[in-house]
Protein backbone atom coordinates (compact mmCIF):
# COMPACT_ATOMS: atom_id res chain seq x y z
CA UNK A 1 0.00 0.00 0.00
CA UNK A 2 1.67 3.25 -1.57
CA UNK A 3 1.45 6.70 1.09
CA UNK A 4 -1.13 7.83 -1.40
CA UNK A 5 -3.52 5.17 -1.03
CA UNK A 6 -3.07 5.44 3.01
CA UNK A 7 -4.08 9.08 2.96
CA UNK A 8 -7.18 8.39 0.61
CA UNK A 9 -8.16 5.71 3.67
CA UNK A 10 -11.30 7.13 5.16
CA UNK A 11 -9.59 8.00 8.29
CA UNK A 12 -12.40 10.38 9.60
CA UNK A 13 -15.17 8.20 9.15
CA UNK A 14 -14.49 5.80 12.61
CA UNK A 15 -12.97 8.06 15.29
CA UNK A 16 -9.26 7.65 13.54
CA UNK A 17 -9.68 3.67 13.89
CA UNK A 18 -10.01 0.87 10.23
CA UNK A 19 -11.27 -2.38 10.77
CA UNK A 20 -9.25 -4.94 9.51
CA UNK A 21 -10.29 -8.29 8.53
CA UNK A 22 -7.05 -10.93 8.28
CA UNK A 23 -7.69 -13.96 6.28
CA UNK A 24 -5.14 -16.62 5.88
CA UNK A 25 -2.88 -16.07 2.43
CA UNK A 26 -2.99 -19.89 1.54
CA UNK A 27 -6.10 -21.83 2.62
CA UNK A 28 -8.27 -18.15 2.25
CA UNK A 29 -9.63 -18.79 6.49
CA UNK A 30 -10.99 -15.63 7.86
CA UNK A 31 -8.66 -15.70 11.05
CA UNK A 32 -9.80 -12.32 12.89
CA UNK A 33 -10.84 -9.06 13.06
CA UNK A 34 -9.06 -6.21 14.38
CA UNK A 35 -8.62 -2.30 13.98
CA UNK A 36 -5.80 -0.31 12.36
CA UNK A 37 -4.98 3.04 12.64
CA UNK A 38 -2.61 5.02 11.00
CA UNK A 39 0.19 3.96 13.65
CA UNK A 40 -0.76 0.33 13.40
CA UNK A 41 -0.68 0.38 9.52
CA UNK A 42 2.81 2.07 9.52
CA UNK A 43 3.95 -0.60 11.76
CA UNK A 44 2.28 -3.47 10.03
CA UNK A 45 4.06 -1.94 6.32
CA UNK A 46 7.57 -1.72 7.94
CA UNK A 47 8.19 -4.66 9.76
CA UNK A 48 6.22 -7.41 7.79
CA UNK A 49 4.13 -8.29 10.91
CA UNK A 50 0.09 -7.41 11.23
CA UNK A 51 0.08 -4.83 14.36
CA UNK A 52 -3.29 -3.44 15.29
CA UNK A 53 -4.65 -0.58 17.62
CA UNK A 54 -5.80 -2.26 20.54
CA UNK A 55 -9.06 -0.34 22.23
CA UNK A 56 -8.87 -2.23 25.39
CA UNK A 57 -4.71 -1.64 26.01
CA UNK A 58 -4.93 1.50 24.12
CA UNK A 59 -2.44 1.31 22.69
CA UNK A 60 -0.08 -0.78 19.54
CA UNK A 61 -0.61 -4.52 19.88
CA UNK A 62 1.21 -6.95 17.58
CA UNK A 63 -0.76 -10.20 17.17
CA UNK A 64 1.90 -12.68 18.43
CA UNK A 65 4.00 -10.20 20.43
CA UNK A 66 3.88 -12.60 24.12
CA UNK A 67 2.29 -15.69 22.39
CA UNK A 68 4.85 -16.04 19.72
CA UNK A 69 2.13 -16.73 16.94
CA UNK A 70 2.34 -13.82 14.68
CA UNK A 71 0.93 -13.11 11.24
CA UNK A 72 3.31 -12.51 8.58
CA UNK A 73 2.04 -9.77 6.32
CA UNK A 74 1.26 -11.07 2.47
CA UNK A 75 -0.97 -8.00 1.16
CA UNK A 76 -3.20 -5.55 2.13
CA UNK A 77 -6.15 -3.84 0.12
CA UNK A 78 -8.82 -1.24 1.23
CA UNK A 79 -12.52 -1.90 0.46
CA UNK A 80 -14.39 -0.04 -2.27
CA UNK A 81 -15.38 2.69 0.45
CA UNK A 82 -11.82 2.90 1.63
CA UNK A 83 -13.16 2.49 5.24
CA UNK A 84 -11.96 -1.64 5.89
CA UNK A 85 -8.80 -2.72 5.06
CA UNK A 86 -8.55 -6.83 4.24
CA UNK A 87 -5.27 -8.34 5.21
CA UNK A 88 -3.87 -11.01 4.13
CA UNK A 89 -1.25 -13.16 5.75
CA UNK A 90 0.74 -15.99 6.72
CA UNK A 91 0.09 -17.43 10.35
CA UNK A 92 2.93 -18.34 12.24
CA UNK A 93 0.95 -20.32 15.07
CA UNK A 94 -3.21 -20.29 16.24
CA UNK A 95 -4.40 -16.90 15.73
CA UNK A 96 -7.41 -16.92 18.46
CA UNK A 97 -6.36 -16.87 21.86
CA UNK A 98 -8.62 -20.29 22.51
CA UNK A 99 -5.78 -22.17 20.36
CA UNK A 100 -7.82 -22.08 17.32
CA UNK A 101 -6.85 -21.57 13.73
CA UNK A 102 -9.31 -19.00 13.07
CA UNK A 103 -11.16 -16.37 15.90
CA UNK A 104 -14.40 -17.47 14.07
CA UNK A 105 -14.48 -21.74 14.41
CA UNK A 106 -16.70 -22.56 11.49
CA UNK A 107 -14.87 -20.29 9.16
CA UNK A 108 -14.46 -22.06 5.65
CA UNK A 109 -11.38 -22.42 4.04
CA UNK A 110 -9.37 -24.19 1.58
CA UNK A 111 -8.39 -27.74 3.48
CA UNK A 112 -6.73 -28.40 -0.37
CA UNK A 113 -4.21 -25.13 0.37
CA UNK A 114 -3.56 -26.13 4.17
CA UNK A 115 -2.50 -30.29 2.88
CA UNK A 116 -0.30 -28.45 0.58
CA UNK A 117 1.25 -26.22 3.68
CA UNK A 118 1.34 -29.73 5.85
CA UNK A 119 3.01 -31.56 3.49
CA UNK A 120 5.86 -28.65 2.44
CA UNK A 121 6.52 -28.76 6.30
CA UNK A 122 6.93 -31.90 6.78
CA UNK A 123 9.62 -31.78 3.35
CA UNK A 124 11.23 -29.01 5.36
CA UNK A 125 11.56 -30.95 8.83
CA UNK A 126 11.69 -34.22 7.39
CA UNK A 127 9.92 -35.52 11.03
CA UNK A 128 10.94 -39.17 12.07
CA UNK A 129 8.27 -42.02 11.47
CA UNK A 130 5.89 -39.75 9.10
CA UNK A 131 4.85 -41.48 5.76
CA UNK A 132 5.47 -38.18 4.07
CA UNK A 133 8.87 -38.03 5.10
CA UNK A 134 9.41 -41.50 3.81
CA UNK A 135 7.77 -40.79 0.61
CA UNK A 136 11.05 -37.51 -0.04
CA UNK A 137 13.62 -39.76 1.27
CA UNK A 138 12.46 -42.19 -1.34
CA UNK A 139 13.05 -39.28 -4.17
CA UNK A 140 11.09 -37.93 -7.03
CA UNK A 141 11.15 -41.04 -9.08
CA UNK A 142 9.72 -43.07 -6.43
CA UNK A 143 6.86 -40.31 -5.33
CA UNK A 144 6.41 -40.36 -9.65
CA UNK A 145 6.11 -43.72 -9.49
CA UNK A 146 3.20 -43.89 -6.36
CA UNK A 147 1.37 -41.27 -8.23
CA UNK A 148 1.41 -43.54 -11.28
CA UNK A 149 0.03 -46.20 -9.42
CA UNK A 150 -2.41 -44.63 -7.49
CA UNK A 151 -3.51 -42.65 -10.84
CA UNK A 152 -4.15 -46.40 -12.25
CA UNK A 153 -6.28 -46.94 -9.33
CA UNK A 154 -8.31 -44.45 -9.32
CA UNK A 155 -9.01 -45.02 -12.96
CA UNK A 156 -10.20 -48.64 -11.92
CA UNK A 157 -12.65 -47.37 -9.79
CA UNK A 158 -14.15 -45.24 -12.00
CA UNK A 159 -15.30 -47.66 -13.69
CA UNK A 160 -15.28 -51.18 -11.80
CA UNK A 161 -16.12 -49.58 -7.98
CA UNK A 162 -18.68 -47.64 -6.21
CA UNK A 163 -18.64 -44.03 -5.24
CA UNK A 164 -17.06 -44.67 -2.28
CA UNK A 165 -14.35 -46.36 -3.28
CA UNK A 166 -13.55 -43.75 -6.19
CA UNK A 167 -13.01 -40.90 -3.72
CA UNK A 168 -11.01 -43.02 -1.64
CA UNK A 169 -8.59 -43.47 -4.36
CA UNK A 170 -9.31 -39.92 -5.48
CA UNK A 171 -8.04 -38.90 -2.54
CA UNK A 172 -5.19 -40.71 -2.09
CA UNK A 173 -3.67 -39.73 -5.66
CA UNK A 174 -4.43 -35.73 -4.68
CA UNK A 175 -2.47 -36.38 -1.47
CA UNK A 176 0.53 -38.32 -3.46
CA UNK A 177 0.87 -35.61 -6.51
CA UNK A 178 0.79 -32.97 -3.75
CA UNK A 179 3.85 -34.36 -2.55
CA UNK A 180 5.45 -34.94 -6.05
CA UNK A 181 4.88 -30.97 -6.54
CA UNK A 182 6.49 -30.29 -3.48
CA UNK A 183 9.51 -32.66 -3.88
CA UNK A 184 9.96 -30.34 -7.21
CA UNK A 185 9.52 -27.48 -5.16
CA UNK A 186 5.92 -26.75 -6.58
CA UNK A 187 2.40 -26.71 -5.05
CA UNK A 188 -0.80 -26.09 -5.91
CA UNK A 189 -0.91 -22.82 -5.95
CA UNK A 190 1.31 -23.23 -9.41
CA UNK A 191 -1.18 -25.60 -10.36
CA UNK A 192 -4.24 -22.78 -10.37
CA UNK A 193 -2.26 -20.19 -11.77
CA UNK A 194 -1.72 -22.72 -14.76
CA UNK A 195 -5.57 -23.11 -14.81
CA UNK A 196 -6.63 -19.43 -14.37
CA UNK A 197 -4.19 -18.81 -17.21
CA UNK A 198 -6.09 -21.27 -19.18
CA UNK A 199 -9.64 -19.58 -18.57
CA UNK A 200 -8.83 -16.41 -18.94
CA UNK A 201 -7.27 -17.46 -22.31
CA UNK A 202 -9.98 -19.27 -22.96
CA UNK A 203 -12.58 -16.48 -22.31
CA UNK A 204 -10.94 -13.63 -24.15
Amino acid sequence: MSPEQMQALAWDKQGGLLPAIVQDAASHRVLMLGYMDRAALEATLATGRVTFYSRSKQRLWMKGETSGDILELVSLEADCDADTILVQAKPRGDTCHLGRKSCFPSAPGDFLAELDALVAMRERMRPVGSYTTKLFEGGVRRIAQKVGEEGVETALAAVAEDDAALLGEAADLTFHLTVLLRARGLGWDDVVAILQARHAAANR
